[in-house]
């Protein structure tokens, strides 16, 4: 298979519209010292996650606070799916080309099985996507507290606290993922693996750049409207779909109301179950949708070339960051 020849012109932003000094110094700070590399892509990868789960947390907040509250339309399971997927778009859209824009748990810890990233720098988006949802639920009670402080004084006035508080439908349940009443913890499990397992396909199926029908531009909208299906259909089942949303909300549970928001034995399944489903969607997708023979289209070899001509310039660093990577546990 022939390689890629054809670059397209170089035209940089700088050679059109040059950046004022002070940003022109921290762009070279940016690309040649290892620490501010790490920082920023530290950063970027927590913004993403940061990003979809103050969509989508904020317009779950609103969803049920509005129906402990006997308010009508001030949510739906589809506004939050839409909420979420707009919330994917912008992680995307805005943060993927600093941080490769893995924004999920069990994508960081595929590509480390598969030698895409090394386990430091694994580690290292890990605690960056858990602390992003950590962050953004954190803000999210802020924002709410004034409304969900006179909900839980109802709940406890009428003696229904301990029924919903923990649960889908309670306060506590905007922030952290819990199983509807009585579920089986069997029938969660599959819910959440059969979910994880056709969003990990969509997700590499949109990043296979021999996907002539999935060009580079619309592959975050294919994967955020994947994410909305699985909402939309199998939410109410329970569904957390990404550890790091998960583990940074449990988190946040956790620093508001202390153990009783752990979860119990369903806060495994949430937070673990997509590693395996994800793992063995990337070998189903590579064994059976793909096939390295294809042609690239047109336009992923000018995605490809573009990223490739920037990364270029950043080679002599990106080999220290990935000696240094390699020393670390």
């Amino acid at each position: 298979m022939t390689h890629i020849t054809t670059t397209p012109t170089a035209v940089r932003l700088a050679d059109v519209q040059p950046p004022a000094g002070w940003v022109a110094s921290w762009e070279r700070k940016k690309r040649g010292n290892v620490a501010v590399h790490w920082a920023v892509e530290f950063i970027a990868e927590a913004f993403g996650v940061f990003l979809y789960t103050y969509a989508g947390t904020g317009s779950t907040a609103a969803f049920v606070l509005g129906n402990l509250a006997q308010q009508t339309n001030l949510g739906s399971l589809f506004q939050v799916g839409m909420a979420y997927a707009i919330g994917v778009v912008l992680a995307l859209t805005l943060c993927s080309r600093v941080s490769e824009g893995h924004f999920s748990s069990g994508i960081t810890l595929v590509m480390v099985a598969l030698r895409k990233c090394t386990p430091a720098r694994g580690l290292r988006l890990i605690i960056a996507q858990i602390l992003g949802a950590y962050i953004a639920c954190m803000l999210i009670y802020v924002q709410y507290k004034d409304l969900i402080e006179p909900i839980e004084a109802a709940l406890k006035a009428s003696g229904n606290y301990d029924a919903i508080q923990f649960t889908p439908n309670g306060p506590a349940g905007v922030f952290a993922l819990y199983t509807p009443a009585h579920a089986n913890l069997g029938h969660v499990f599959l819910n959440e693996f059969v979910t994880d397992f056709v969003l990990g396909v969509a997700i590499f199926g949109s990043l296979d750049p021999t996907n002539t029908l999935i060009p580079p531009a619309m592959a975050p909208w294919t994967i955020a409207f994947t994410y909305a299906f699985v909402i939309w259909g199998y939410a109410p089942a329970a569904l957390a779909a990404n550890s790091a949303r998960d583990v940074g909300g449990r988190l946040a549970a956790l620093t508001i109301w202390g153990k009783a928001a752990s979860g119990g034995r369903y806060a495994a399944i949430a937070a673990l179950t997509n590693i395996p489903a994800t793992t063995l969607a990337v070998f189903f997708y590579q064994l059976l949708l793909g096939d390295s023979s294809r042609l690239l289209p047109a336009a992923h070899q000018e995605h490809l070339a573009l990223t490739r001509a920037h990364s270029s310039e950043e080679s002599e660093m990106t080999h220290s960051v990935e000696s240094l990577n390699d020393k670390q546990v």
